[in-house]
């Protein structure tokens, strides 16, 4: 079956574990989505990934975070830029999810980042998603 979005797949992926509590999920692999994982586990959304070889392109492995007594910190996972509608932000427009409690992440001519990286580096590219 081909996937007409993968980041959005992604996105669904990780959003469905949350809500069912399991310890790590697994998707493609591919640069955007390896960004998009790197952002995560620096803003501290999930603990760490990896990349597992299987002879194509390769898989994912996220492993979740959750709080002390067991909540979810991903709370919203809203893909912002779409393939039939693309959002374009400068580094004036980026957003900030909940006043700066939450992070947009944004594919820029300097990688994959979040939008307090991309106001550090004064760049602005495509708003992939935001997550609070």
């Amino acid at each position: 079956m081909a996937i007409n979005d993968p980041i959005a797949d992604m996105l669904t992926r990780i959003r469905n574990a949350a809500r069912n509590r399991s310890k790590s999920v697994d998707c493609f692999n591919n640069k955007v989505r390896r960004g998009i994982a790197a952002v995560l586990r620096d803003e501290g959304y999930i603990d760490s990934f990896e990349v597992i070889d299987d002879g194509r392109s390769g898989k994912l492995k996220l492993k979740l975070r959750y709080g002390a007594r067991g909540e979810t910190i991903l709370h919203r996972l809203h893909r912002e830029s779409k393939p039939g509608c693309r959002v374009y932000r400068s580094v004036e427009d980026l957003p900030q999810p909940l006043q700066g409690l939450g992070i947009s992440i944004v594919s820029t001519s300097k990688g994959v980042m979040s939008d307090r990286k991309a106001r550090q580096e004064r760049v602005g590219g495509e708003l992939l998603c935001t997550v609070w």
